[in-house]
């Protein structure tokens, strides 16, 4: 008997190995998001706790926050996700250029609403240590904010590696997974916006 393995079917169960490898790493990465999730549920939760029991929420001589510049910050956020999917989309139809291009944009985008944001708090009448309702704010923008930082910088790492040759030919595990977590920050800074800017 014959068991000698054919190339072709050698290949074959190798891609079906890469396949499998990639599912699992998306998989833990998931599972990652979730505990993140949690994390934040946490905090919106004491933001909501804090804010519906307190009596003097607003530091003194604080009215409200200005919507208007965050609002905009926001629609640039969100329309951010829509560019990385066309990005993700340009890699599935081999376009290196393209995705290069959405990809960087998406980086300006993801850039503008940090500079947006510490535009902001350089504006703000209040700090860190202005009350609950002070702490609260810093700690939700500024942590969502690391957030945003980091995924720049793993577009960055994504954008950099797309100029090695061959790179993607094996998968796209680092670029499906930077996009999720690029739409996972925008999902959050949409409840953040508002809790924090809608309901004043």
């Amino acid at each position: 008997m014959d068991s000698s393995i054919k190339p072709e079917e050698l290949h074959h169960v190798s891609h079906e190995h890469e396949h499998d490898e990639e599912g699992n790493k998306m998989f833990g990465f998931i599972v990652f998001l979730l505990s993140e999730s949690v994390i934040f549920l946490s905090f919106f939760a004491g933001y909501i706790v804090y804010k519906t029991t307190s009596e003097n929420w607003l530091p003194a001589g604080v009215e409200g926050l200005e919507v208007l510049a965050p609002s905009i910050n926001t629609v640039i956020l969100v329309a951010s996700s829509f560019v990385i999917y066309f990005a993700e989309k340009n890699l599935e139809q081999k376009n290196l250029v393209g995705f290069r291009i959405f990809l960087l944009a998406t980086m300006l985008m993801g850039s503008y609403f940090l500079y947006g944001q510490a535009v902001e708090w350089s504006q703000l009448e209040f700090g860190f240590t202005s009350g609950t309702y002070g702490g609260m704010f810093y700690l939700l923008t500024g942590f969502h904010g690391l957030h945003v930082f980091t995924g720049i910088l793993l577009q960055l790492i994504i954008f950099i590696r797309s100029f090695l040759p061959g790179n993607y030919d094996n998968g796209h595990f680092g670029v499906n997974s930077t996009s999720l977590f690029w739409h996972f920050v925008d999902v959050i800074w949409i409840i953040l916006f508002i809790l924090i800017y809608v309901w004043q």
